[in-house]
């Protein structure tokens, strides 16, 4: 008799341990459940995609985009012919350029069309642009009422910054007026200097 109700008893306890089992097991992985970090949704595979090619773009500089000889859409300012000559004692070859302009108002010009790796500041990218005038003198006027302005041909863009002008002298270039001036952008870019009663007009490539 006592073995049967022994018998019962281990049978009963092992049913009861039967039952509890799942309900322990469900506490116990959600308890682990709980102090899991929690994980993200995966994003759409091609969302990601468009995302990291919009990034890219962005990261890109024109220097990415923008190729090293002007394309046809540019009329970059070629030398004309005949060639234009200033007065002396201004040098008749410019070794990599050629003059342009008349002798109320004229500038150098490189026979590629291009002006290509600039230097590169927050304003864009800087290059200094020499002017002459038939009689100009640097010691009676260091600081000449010039002024430039620019517009890139090709595309909209902010216009360039160009400093206030002022002077320069060499022996191979003479007396000289000087302008720095900031593109904000590369591509085709058209540069007006205005001095006195005259005006000239030039485009060129600006490159990587």
């Amino acid at each position: 008799m006592v073995r049967r109700r022994l018998f019962l008893l281990v049978v009963m306890l092992a049913l009861l341990l039967v039952a509890c089992a799942p309900h322990n097991a469900k506490q116990a992985v959600g308890a682990l459940a709980a102090q899991l970090p929690e994980v993200s949704q995966t994003a759409d595979p091609t969302a990601a995609l468009e995302q990291s090619d919009m990034a890219s773009t962005l990261a890109s500089s024109d220097s990415a985009v923008v190729p090293n000889e002007p394309p046809d859409t540019c009329p970059v300012t070629r030398r004309p012919n005949p060639p234009f000559i200033p007065p002396a004692p201004y040098s008749q070859d410019f070794a990599g350029e050629f003059w342009y302009g008349t002798d109320a108002l004229w500038t150098s010009i490189p026979r590629s069309g291009v002006w290509s790796s600039l230097p590169h500041n927050p304003d864009g990218y800087t290059q200094k642009v020499f002017w002459w005038r038939d009689g100009y003198s640097w010691t009676e006027e260091p600081e000449p009422e010039l002024s430039v302005t620019g517009r890139r041909f090709d595309t909209p863009a902010p216009p360039l910054h160009a400093s206030r002008a002022t002077h320069a002298f060499a022996a191979d270039i003479g007396s000289a007026m000087l302008v720095g001036v900031d593109f904000p952008t590369l591509g085709c870019w058209e540069i007006s200097g205005h001095y006195a009663d005259s005006e000239l007009s030039f485009v060129v490539w600006v490159a990587p």
